[in-house]
């Protein structure tokens, strides 16, 4: 039942059933797409002009969290310039051989969209640099002293990278992109105005103020509100009527283990951790992850931004710390809340300045 609940919170987390969901969920336009407000005033410009000119649009990076639509305006920006889409993914282009075979099989003006392009490998990385630049592919042919290159033109595309990672990219790659743009979390009122449109595709009656609920477990993340929408769909339909008001809304979150705050079971297990095995911190990511049984790029890219954002902990130099905010909300749940570790209030600051000595 955790690792259920784990994947239904989890944004980067997909199996085939929900890429065939999400792909009826997802916008189809940049009108119809929301949220984001900035990213899509500025690609509208740059998609628009590109149209006008009858050219091929500059290079796009999308890097933010997962979850947050970087796969849907890659395929926004091909339906809008008119042209096809070719997806890949980073860590499936192993040998240049293979993104060389993908540059050469687009149209003109294609966009070809590279998921995780920060997994890339160097050599197959480099292959990318003229072809970015020059629209060129530089070949070697034969070995040894008689090795020569040979350039073969391509036709003119836009690559839109998507990553998570945006300071693993490295500076050559970051910078021969034309227009990067950060996807940062959606607000509450944005969450709720996705899953009435969600609910509306699904044929799902809704009530505001359910929607509201789901929204505020929403983690910010379209991907998560719509996960919840689905199983919110399947609870009302079981033990209800098939509407789903704030009752049923509630009650199935309850049944999956997602308290108010949105945090689920292993969140919560996380902050307990911190509080009751580390006396509210600070303790080491490495330590954390032992207790959990999990891997610590798992608690800093999966569970610890949510906490973060929440305010519920605090990265320092010594470790995590879990916050008094932390501390009121597992004791609300009825956990047992020990004292915290924290210095002598009566020890001074480094920063502070020394007691005067004057008599």
């Amino acid at each position: 039942m955790a690792d259920e609940i784990s994947h239904i919170l989890s944004a980067d987390l997909e199996d085939d059933a929900d890429r065939v969901i999400e792909g009826t969920l997802r916008p189809r336009t940049l009108d119809e797409y929301i949220g984001q407000r900035e990213v899509k005033a500025n690609l509208s410009v740059l998609l628009t002009a590109a149209r006008g000119r009858g050219e091929a649009a500059d290079h796009v990076l999308l890097y933010g969290p997962p979850g947050l639509g970087k796969t849907t305006l890659a395929t926004i920006i091909a339906r809008e310039l008119g042209v096809n889409v070719k997806y890949a993914s980073g860590p499936a282009i192993e040998r240049a051989g293979d993104l060389a075979a993908i540059l050469t099989s687009l149209d003109e003006r294609d966009v070809l969209f590279i998921d995780e392009i920060h997994r890339l490998n160097r050599a197959v990385e480099e292959i990318l640099y003229p072809a970015m630049e020059d629209y060129a592919l530089d070949v070697m042919i034969g070995k040894g002293p008689s090795a020569r290159s040979l350039r073969l033109s391509l036709k003119p595309f836009t690559l839109v990278g998507a990553t998570t990672r945006a300071g693993r990219i490295s500076s050559p790659l970051r910078d021969r992109f034309g227009a990067t743009y950060r996807l940062d979390f959606y607000a509450e009122e944005e969450l709720a105005a996705i899953v009435e449109r969600s609910a509306a595709i699904l044929d799902v009656t809704i009530e505001p103020a359910a929607t509201r609920a789901i929204a505020r477990r929403g983690r910010g993340t379209p991907r998560i509100v719509n996960r919840l929408l689905k199983r919110v769909r399947d609870h009302a339909q079981v033990h209800g009527n098939g509407q789903v008001d704030e009752a049923t809304a509630t009650a199935a979150m309850r049944a999956m283990e997602i308290d108010d705050e949105g945090l689920d079971s292993t969140d919560r297990k996380l902050l307990a951790a911190i509080i009751q095995k580390f006396a509210s911190g600070p303790v080491g990511v490495a330590a954390l992850a032992a207790v959990l049984s999990e891997e610590t790029e798992t608690i800093e890219d999966v569970y610890e931004p949510f906490l973060l954002r929440l305010g519920f902990i605090d990265r320092t130099p010594s470790g995590r710390i879990a916050t008094d905010l932390a501390r009121a909300h597992l004791s609300g749940l009825g956990y047992e809340i020990p004292p915290p570790r924290r210095a002598d209030p009566g020890m001074p600051s480094l920063w502070d300045e020394p007691p005067s000595t004057d008599a």
